[in-house]
């Protein structure tokens, strides 16, 4: 009978919240109209497909229960594509993620210091790479493998080298001219949500500690800045790490597809592979796409907790 009422009692509760911020629950209504559509109905499917032998032609036959495992155990076991992909997914989001993450916190924080006009010319400088779609040709004409490419002539020309290296064709470097490239691009959506935080700021603290003996800009980051704008950087991680984990796009413009000995692969291209070429396998490539997103929050929630903890 408590439990009864304690039950009514909250049901209660929660109807005359509605009510009273019946607008703001109006203008949230379309955002989470749209997130529930295309953000969590297709990561729920993705996770029931993943247990079928699923080509679109046909509809999908899920596996019995002794077998309901199959599309994993044959990511791990029997595809070496995976493996490669996984490793390469794994080293590239390690290098740029923390880099990025870092990068974009210190060019905000210098990037804040300027004056109002050269701060909007700054911001615009910076962030302007993550807008640019069509500048790959760029960043092949540097790292072209023969004698035209910007990197070769220049090192032929100064003596380091005397034949044209294949930066593109070579398995040693095309993972590390991807993420050399991604690192480029990388200072968008989070470079700007530090931008914001350090513009929120307020002023009085960091003459309150002044007040109690911080001494330097790298005291006033770590006691003050850094403390203040907590959500801006957990967004920030969410964003780098995301960004990190779902490359593809950068390493078939760059390097091809496949690169070459699948050195510069990625999950989210191996994912594209087996679901969109003849072979339709989409309840495997959904199995990969559950992989990845597995890892992808994992390591979300254990940034999120290490930044909880340091407050």
């Amino acid at each position: 009978m408590v439990k009864r009422i304690e039950r009514d009692t909250a049901r209660v509760t929660l109807l005359h919240k509605i009510r009273r911020s019946g607008a703001s629950y109006a203008m949230v209504a379309p955002f989470m109209l749209l997130f529930i559509v295309f953000m969590v109905v297709p990561v729920f499917t993705a996770v029931i497909y993943s247990f079928s032998s699923y080509n679109v032609m046909e509809p999908p036959r899920f596996f019995s229960f002794r077998h309901l495992f199959d599309n994993y155990l044959r990511l791990f076991l029997d595809d070496e594509v995976f493996i490669i992909s996984l490793k390469n997914t794994m080293m590239f989001a390690v290098i740029t993620g923390p880099i990025s993450y870092v990068a974009c916190l210190l060019i905000a924080w210098f990037v804040n210091d300027l004056k109002p006009r050269m701060r909007a010319i700054a911001t615009l400088f910076f962030y302007a790479p993550s807008l640019s779609f069509n500048v790959y040709f760029m960043w092949k004409y540097i790292f072209a493998s023969d004698a035209n490419g910007f990197l070769n002539s220049t090192l032929m020309r100064l003596g380091f080298i005397s034949d044209a290296f294949p930066f593109l064709n070579d398995t040693r470097t095309t993972l590390l001219v991807v993420i050399i490239v991604q690192l480029w691009m990388s200072l968008g959506t989070a470079f700007l949500a530090f931008i914001a935080g350090l513009q929120g700021i307020d002023r009085s603290l960091y003459e309150a500690g002044m007040i109690d003996g911080v001494k330097n800009r790298w005291q006033e980051l770590y006691h003050i800045t850094l403390p203040s704008m907590k959500e801006q950087l957990l967004f920030g991680a969410v964003m780098q790490i995301t960004g990190s984990f779902a490359v593809g796009a950068i390493s078939a413009e760059i390097v091809g597809r496949p690169s070459p000995l699948y050195s510069a692969h990625t999950l989210t291209m191996h994912m594209e592979d087996v679901a969109l070429t003849p072979r339709f396998e989409m309840g495997y490539a959904c199995a990969i796409a559950v992989v990845l997103f597995t890892i992808t929050l994992t390591i979300n929630q254990l940034v999120r907790y290490i930044l909880n903890r340091k407050g």
